[in-house]
């Protein structure tokens, strides 16, 4: 049996932005050996919440 949904009954509240590695790694600016690291973890996209607890970045000291 098939059900057809409306658009404006669902709910958007379960749903996790999903991220591409390589544009999470640009936009927060980790290097290429991180980037790699997180590809080979997560695979090519990944939730938001999964990067960031997986992703690391060298501190920046002034």
């Amino acid at each position: 049996m098939t059900t057809r949904m409306n658009p404006d009954e669902v709910d958007s509240k379960g749903f996790k932005k999903v991220w591409s590695v390589a544009e999470f790694a640009k936009r927060y600016r980790l290097d290429r050996e991180e980037e790699t690291r997180l590809l080979k973890l997560l695979g090519p996209f990944a939730s938001q919440h999964e990067l960031l607890m997986n992703a690391s970045r060298a501190p920046r000291f002034r």
